[in-house]
C-alpha cells in the first residue's frame, strides 16, 4: 500500500481545508482513502463502524463514501471528547459531506447522502451501580433517555407531561416517574393502575407506558393496545 493509493496526512489536511472553505480546522486528519480501504476490506454493506477517537470525522466520511460507492447501508458511531471539535469539526464535516457544500472556490459539491444524529453524553450516568435510576435524576432527563431508547431520535416531546411524545409509527410513549403526576405513593403516580390509566392523556393508537410497576392485567393491556415496560429494567432493552 503506497501513499499514491491512499493519500497522506498532508493530503488529508488539504482535503479537509477544501471542505471548510480553505480553513485549517484540524491538524491531524486521517486520509479518507486509507480509512475507506480499511472499511472496504473489513466490513459488509450493513455493518456498524465504531470510532472512539473520531477527531475530524474521517471515519464517518469514509463510511458515506463507501456506501455511495457500493450501495451499502453501513452505519457509524463516532465519539469525540472535545465538545468544540465534536460540534464544529466532526459533526460539521459529516453534515457537509452528507448534504453538500461549497468548496474554497465557492463551487457547490454534491453531498453523498445519508445523515447522522448528534448526541451529548450526560456528565453522570443515569443509573447507579445496581442498575437503579439515580435518585437525583429528573423526569426530563429520564424522558430523553426513554425517548431515544424507543425511537433512536432526539427528544422533542413534553418534559412536563407523562405523555412524552408520539413517534413516526403513531406510538404514544408515556413515562410515569419522579412524581410527574404529583403522587409518589406505591399505588400512585409511578405505578400504572386502572385509575391512573383513565387520567393519562389520551391517544388514538398504540401506547408504550414506562412505569415502576403495573397493576393491570395482560388482557386489559392488550385490549387497550398498551405495551407496559418496567423501569429501570426495560429502558434500552
Amino acid at each position: 500500500m503506497f501513499a499514491k493509493d491512499v493519500s497522506t496526512n498532508e493530503g488529508a489536511k488539504n482535503d479537509l481545508k477544501k471542505l471548510f472553505g480553505g480553513k485549517m480546522v484540524f491538524e491531524t486528519p486521517k486520509p479518507i482513502e486509507l480509512v475507506q480501504r480499511l472499511i472496504r476490506m473489513a466490513t459488509g454493506p450493513t455493518d456498524l463502524v465504531l470510532d472512539s477517537f473520531s477527531g475530524s470525522g474521517a471515519t464517518a466520511h469514509a463510511v458515506l463514501e463507501q456506501n455511495a460507492e457500493d450501495g451499502g447501508n453501513r452505519k457509524f458511531i463516532l465519539v469525540e471528547m472535545d465538545q468544540n471539535i465534536a460540534e464544529n469539526v466532526t459533526a460539521e464535516r459529516v453534515r457537509r459531506v452528507a448534504d453538500g457544500y461549497d468548496n474554497a472556490k465557492g463551487k457547490p459539491v454534491a453531498g453523498l447522502g445519508g445523515g447522522f444524529q448528534y448526541c451529548r453524553l450526560s456528565e453522570e450516568p443515569l443509573f447507579d451501580a445496581t442498575g437503579a435510576v439515580r435518585e437525583d435524576v429528573r423526569f426530563d432527563q429520564l424522558a430523553e433517555f426513554v425517548w431515544f431508547s424507543e425511537t433512536g431520535s432526539g427528544f422533542g416531546g413534553h418534559a412536563a407531561s407523562p405523555l412524552i411524545g408520539v413517534d413516526t409509527d403513531n406510538r404514544a410513549i408515556y413515562l410515569l416517574y419522579n412524581g410527574i403526576l404529583k403522587d409518589r405513593t406505591s399505588g400512585g403516580g409511578n405505578v400504572l393502575t386502572h385509575a391512573l390509566l383513565a387520567d393519562l392523556p389520551t391517544h388514538d393508537g398504540p401506547r408504550v407506558i414506562y412505569a415502576a410497576a403495573c397493576r393491570i392485567g395482560e388482557r386489559r393491556l392488550a385490549a387497550a393496545n398498551i405495551v407496559f415496560k418496567q423501569t429501570p429494567y426495560a429502558i434500552g432493552a
